[in-house]
């Protein structure tokens, strides 16, 4: 199975219910500096505690080393947030895929970052994903399988630049080798029509945002 990292950070954090189903016994949980407090509403420790750490307490930090959560601490002026050198830790320790969590909502400069953060060079070669429980958010570089029921609404927007020969599969508005620019609403609300639906692309970059329509909540 592939080593999976899931990274918490300090964003609005989803329902536990919606979560929690997505979490596996064998993931290493990384909490991103104010993230760990998500991840004590959890009932869950993590692995690795990282960030400037001015979103927590000196008692929650201390509380963490007694428990043997490595720590990695940097200095509040710096040049990346915290999230950002959460995921590069996570690469560098060589995860096949990463999950975030709690990564989007609360100030928009934030979350325009934390979305273009998912186009890290360094991540290039890992499946990423920022899950809300109800949306999946992910980078297309060449092509994607999203499984989801039908229904389910899939947005492809392009973030650096135009992106060329855009083809869809089983989606309700086909795109047939077409080219999806930054500045126009073509890839918007697009509807899953099987349980598993196809994206490629032949160059550029495309954020597709998965919007599940049935959710199945823990009791």
């Amino acid at each position: 199975m592939a080593r999976r990292a899931v990274l918490f950070s300090n964003g609005e954090m989803p329902k536990a219910s919606l979560i929690l189903p997505l979490l596996r016994t064998d993931d290493t949980l990384i909490a991103v500096d104010g993230g760990l407090r998500h991840l004590r509403n959890l009932y869950k420790t993590p692995q690795l505690l990282i960030g400037d750490l001015d979103s927590v307490t000196a008692d929650e930090v201390s509380q963490a080393e007694s428990q043997g959560i490595e720590i990695r601490r940097f200095k509040i002026d710096k040049d990346e947030t915290d999230l950002e050198l959460a995921l590069l830790a996570a690469a560098e320790k060589g995860f096949d895929e990463i999950m975030l969590v709690a990564a989007l909502g609360g100030r928009l400069d934030q979350t325009l970052a934390n979305l273009y953060l998912l186009m890290l060079p360094e991540l290039a070669t890992i499946k990423v994903t920022i899950e809300s429980g109800r949306e999946e958010i992910f980078i297309i570089r060449d092509r994607v399988e999203i499984h989801g029921t039908p229904g389910d609404i899939v947005s492809l927007i392009p973030l650096a630049g135009q992106t060329t020969g855009v083809e869809t599969r089983s989606l309700k508005y086909p795109l047939r080798k077409e080219t999806l620019l930054p500045e126009r609403t073509r890839g918007i609300s697009n509807v899953m029509l099987t349980d598993l639906a196809g994206v490629s692309i032949q160059s550029g970059c495309l954020l597709c945002i998965h919007t599940r329509n049935q959710i199945k909540e823990e009791k």
